[in-house]
Formats: structure tokens, C-alpha cells, sequence
């Protein structure tokens, strides 16, 4: 049997062709609980529930302490969809060493002590969709002439809400759809080296890898929401700027230890 066919990603991670039919399986969401993480404890609910958001209301989309301010497109049962602006500021963490995460080894990428910062989001703008009491979001990227370049799943905990706060947590591996359906698993190296350094156990990362084939069956190989319906066109309207970030302490605290540009 032949080796499955792999490749770099542009943002450097590994990357590996998948092919055949997907296994899913039941995914014990409970395994990665422990891994939600929130700059300021709030009383959260489950997304999918109203007050919804309306259309051009600022939603801040939090990873963690992440977080990356967007323009609502719609907010309701079904999920949340949100506009990434270009150059928009965001408030993220590095290594307290300055040196750049895909700069460092692999084997260090999870190592070491990080430091809350302020930078911007490169490239065009994306459209955001969290369907709801589902661990993934889709990215819908295009290219610079605005044809569709694909669709990232971005493998997360399913979101929480509260008030104009999305919260949810990355979980290292994701899914790239290319537009003629060619499907990759990117990042499966990543994982592996956060699970030897202890930043992910290895019961976690094995019901990260179920996530996985759990989207791929439903969400690309079913078609589930929201790739049965076309969000490939959309443009936010013109009037759109971008939202500032919001200002909290761990704001601030970044603005202080942000390195000039």
C-alpha cells in the first residue's frame, strides 16, 4: 500500500491527503472539557439559543483569551456566521522570547511561557460559521481575484455565549477542503508534539483525531450546514469597518508587552 500523499501547507503546517470512506464514531466531548479557557468567567449558555445577535453587531470570537472582534452576518438556531475583516486587530499570545511559533522546532512549538499580544489578522478578510452544539467552525477563504480558494475546518469545542462573546478553544487539527473536494488533515504533527510536551493528553488527542472523521462524515462527506449553502460569494457590505478590540485588562496588559512591528 502506498505512503498517503502529503505536503506543506502556505502557514507551514503538515499536511495529509485523505481518501476512502470516513470511520466516525461517538465522540466523548467531556474528554476535552477541561481544556476551556476564558479571560473572565461569565454565567455561559450554549450557542443556539436567543438573544441572538443582530446583522453588523460586533460578536468578539474568542479561542481561549484569544480574541478576534467580527461583524455579525447572521446569529441564530442554526450557528453563527461572522466577517474577519482585514488587518483587523486582534489580541493573541508568543513565546515570551519573541521568537515566532513557526519559527521554533516542533518539538518546542508547545514549550515555554507565553505572553499576552496584540497583532493584526493578515491576508483577505474570512467568513466565520459556527453551527451550533458542533466542534468545528468553516473558514471560507478565497483568493486575491475573489474565487473561492477553500474551505478551512477548524476543529474547536462546540461555542458559548454570552452577551457579544463567542467562546470556543482550538484544538490544533483541522480539515482543508480544496474546491474541487480534494480533502486534507493539516496539522497531526502539531498534535503529536503537544501530547509528548503534556500540553494535550493523550485521551484528548485521541478524541480530537474521532472530531476529525466525525466532520469529515457529516459536515464534507454529508454536506451538512453550512456547506449546503453558498456562502462562497458573499461580500460584506461597504459600510463595514473594522471593530476595535474591546478594552480589558489582559488589553491593556498586551499593548504593554507587544513588541513594535
Amino acid at each position: 500500500m502506498s505512503e498517503p500523499e502529503t505536503r506543506i501547507s502556505d502557514s507551514g503546517g503538515t499536511m495529509q491527503r485523505l481518501a476512502g470512506a470516513p470511520s466516525p464514531r461517538g465522540v466523548d466531548l467531556g474528554v476535552l472539557s477541561t481544556l476551556r479557557l476564558a479571560e473572565t468567567e461569565r454565567p455561559w449558555v450554549q450557542a443556539g439559543v436567543g438573544p441572538f445577535l443582530p446583522g453588523g453587531a460586533v460578536v468578539q470570537w474568542r479561542y481561549g483569551t484569544r480574541c478576534d472582534p467580527m461583524r455579525v452576518v447572521r446569529d441564530d438556531h442554526r450557528g453563527l456566521v461572522a466577517w474577519l475583516a482585514p488587518d483587523t486587530e486582534l489580541l493573541s499570545s508568543a513565546p515570551n522570547d519573541g521568537v515566532a511559533l513557526r519559527d521554533r522546532p516542533l518539538a518546542e512549538r508547545f514549550l515555554g511561557a507565553r505572553v499576552p499580544t496584540v497583532g493584526r489578522w493578515r491576508g483577505g478578510g474570512i467568513l466565520r460559521i459556527a453551527p451550533t452544539d458542533r466542534p468545528w467552525s468553516v473558514w471560507v477563504f478565497r483568493e486575491e481575484d475573489g474565487s473561492l480558494a477553500g474551505h478551512y475546518v477548524n476543529l474547536e469545542l462546540p461555542h458559548r455565549r454570552h452577551g457579544d462573546e463567542t467562546n470556543t478553544r482550538d484544538l490544533i487539527l483541522d480539515l482543508w477542503l480544496e474546491p474541487s473536494g480534494v480533502l486534507w488533515l493539516k496539522d497531526a504533527d502539531e498534535l503529536g508534539a503537544a501530547v509528548a510536551v503534556g500540553r494535550i493528553t493523550p485521551e484528548q488527542a485521541i478524541e480530537i483525531r474521532a472530531l476529525a472523521d466525525w466532520a469529515r462524515a457529516e459536515l464534507v462527506e454529508g454536506r451538512d450546514w453550512p456547506l449546503d449553502e453558498d456562502w462562497t460569494t458573499w461580500q460584506p457590505p461597504a459600510s463595514w469597518g473594522r471593530p476595535p478590540l474591546p478594552d480589558t485588562p489582559l488589553v491593556r496588559s498586551a499593548r504593554l508587552t507587544t513588541l513594535p512591528s
